[in-house]
């Protein structure tokens, strides 16, 4: 085997090889097939990179195929959230496609079905055809209507479509086996009737197609070469191929499901039933709250299109379920917003430090270094002043050696500028300390070239100069979950395990080059992590996202548990 078929995940290898069988490549497409009942999440973006991938590859057309076949809780919204995402993960479909396209074919093939003795009108209850459809170890039995003439199911199902009956009073059902192993090929429903609206043929139907029967007959109008499914849709694959069996040409191209795992993420859930209900009981702000794992979410909270497709690249395709670590993820943001994300100074937990012997009235501008990651990014001003912000945590009046911030006595450089000393501090009656009295070497100024800028001290802080910083709403998100596999545990509900510290909202100052940020821009808060401009922001008041800390400050909390 060559290196580069070692490099194939499974569903390349199914592909190549079918090519080496003399599959024409001219006809190789995919498609992604959402439903548009929910936002996509971090899971469908496994499924986007997968069949947008394939199409890159192979230089053949992928189709955005909305599989809209239930009206209850298919909206419009979802549709164009769908397509803002795929856009924004940086792929172009060919087509764009829905199943409500193919109602009229697909009703069409189904009184075919009921002509050919293959589908038949059966008038019991849901809860009476639940009863006879047996068990894995059970065979079904027939439905009482199962024998119905060819003539009665079609006038039935004619009825059904022009809207004569009330809903769950028939159901349009294959004929297949009620004593099949697979329990999906006992007479599965094809057919129901919803007296509801749709987002795109509005009234005009009061029958709606089920997801199995819609699925495969799409493919084959789209010529889809490779229907690729997450593995729970493996057991439907004989019903996908049953249902084109029965209407394939044998000149047309016939499609083949194939199936990969699904990838679960820790502390998060990623069925959009369970997403749902978090944005229904006001758990989280919306679908796109940068909590969620939603697509739309991620990118909201400050994660690249570039930072999940390498996520999605590098777990991979594979044929078992595992539960991937959301660290990987935050790795892959972290690795990318180092290298485009330009450094700022901003200061969270703000004490103020007041330089003695710094002139009242004046104001420096310091050279700072936009990104030593990108020498095309170069550099900016900031002011420094005679008061400035520093971080509370980034002084003690007393420390052991092994701190090396400031503390009363000691030095340390301030990013882009001076050596300060702190001499003295100031208290409020609850002891808290209000002011830090320092004092600052003039000549170790960074990047001056004298022999005192170049004196070493240990400790290097940020900071923001208190005339000129701005206040800014800062949003610092943790995890949705404390536990890694919330929706795993048999006595407890999911929603048990939600953070109540997710979410944390406070007022920070920056430096005043940030005032001209836009939304969805990315910026490095030095030694504090990475941030972006939330959509909220507006003029005079920038709200930012924590997108990720620095580091993985997670893990050292869950060690100390």
């Amino acid at each position: 085997m060559s290196e580069e078929k070692k490099a194939l995940n499974f569903i390349e290898h199914i592909v190549e090889e079918d090519l080496s069988n003399g599959f024409p490549k001219e006809q190789l497409r995919f498609r992604f097939p959402p439903e548009p009942n929910g936002y996509l999440h971090i899971g469908h973006a496994s499924s986007i990179c997968l069949n947008f991938g394939l199409g890159l590859r192979y230089n053949s057309p992928v189709n955005l195929r909305f599989d809209d076949t239930n009206p209850i809780k298919e909206e419009k919204e979802f549709v164009d959230a769908i397509k803002r995402d795929v856009e924004w993960l940086g792929y172009v479909w060919e087509n764009e496609c829905y199943a409500s396209d193919y109602f009229q074919q697909l009703y069409d093939w189904a009184v075919q079905l009921i002509k050919n003795g293959k589908a038949y009108v059966d008038s019991q209850s849901s809860e009476d055809m639940a009863s006879q459809k047996g068990t894995p170890t059970e065979p079904g039995v027939n439905s009482p209507f199962r024998d119905r003439s060819i003539e009665e199911n079609l006038q039935l199902f004619e009825g059904m479509k022009e809207g004569k009956y009330a809903e769950g009073s028939h159901v349009l059902r294959a004929k297949i086996d009620m004593t099949a192993s697979n329990m999906l090929m006992r007479d599965p429903i094809m057919y129901r009737i919803l007296h509801r609206p749709h987002h795109r043929t509005n009234t005009d139907w009061c029958i709606y197609p089920m997801y199995d029967w819609t699925h495969g007959e799409s493919d084959y109008i789209e010529q889809v070469s490779h229907s690729l499914c997450t593995l729970e849709f493996a057991p439907h694959r004989e019903l996908y191929d049953w249902f084109l069996d029965q209407v394939v040409a044998k000149e047309k191209l016939r499609p083949k499901q194939r199936e990969f795992a699904r990838r679960n993420l820790s502390h998060t859930v990623v069925s959009k039933r369970k997403l749902l209900q978090l944005v229904e009981q006001n758990v989280v702000k919306g679908w796109d709250d940068p909590r969620m794992p939603t697509i739309s979410g991620l990118r909201r909270r400050g994660y690249t299109a570039e930072s999940i497709r390498n996520f999605a690249d590098t777990i991979g395709i594979a044929k078992r379920e595992n539960l991937v670590d959301v660290s990987l993820l935050e790795f892959h943001v972290r690795e990318h917003l180092n290298k485009i994300a330009p450094r700022v100074m901003a200061v969270l937990n703000p004490v103020k430090v007041v330089i003695a012997n710094y002139p009242k009235e004046n104001t420096e501008w310091l050279k700072a270094e936009n990104n030593p990651e990108d020498e095309s990014a170069g550099d900016r001003e900031v002011p420094f002043s005679r008061e400035l912000y520093i971080e509370q945590e980034d002084f003690k009046e007393e420390a052991n050696r092994k701190f090396f911030r400031l503390k009363l006595g000691g030095e340390v450089r301030l990013k882009n500028g001076y050596i300060i000393k702190a001499e003295s501090c100031t208290k409020d009656k609850d002891g808290n300390i209000t002011e830090i009295q320092c004092t600052y070497d003039p000549k170790s100024k960074s990047g001056s070239g004298t022999e005192e800028s170049l004196r070493k001290v240990k400790g290097t802080l940020h900071w923001v100069s208190v005339p000129h910083a701005i206040p800014v709403e800062v949003r610092l998100y943790d995890r949705l979950f404390t536990d890694e596999a919330p929706d795993s545990h048999k006595d407890k509900e999911f929603m048990d395990f939600v953070n109540p510290d997710s979410l944390r909202v406070i007022t920070a100052f920056a430096e005043p080059s940030l005032k001209e940020a836009q939304v969805e821009d990315h910026f490095q808060f030095q030694r504090l992590g990475y941030f972006n401009i939330d959509v909220d922001s507006s003029p005079g008041k920038l709200v930012f996202n924590r997108t990720v800390p620095l580091r993985d400050t997670w893990a050292k909390i869950q060690e100390k548990a």
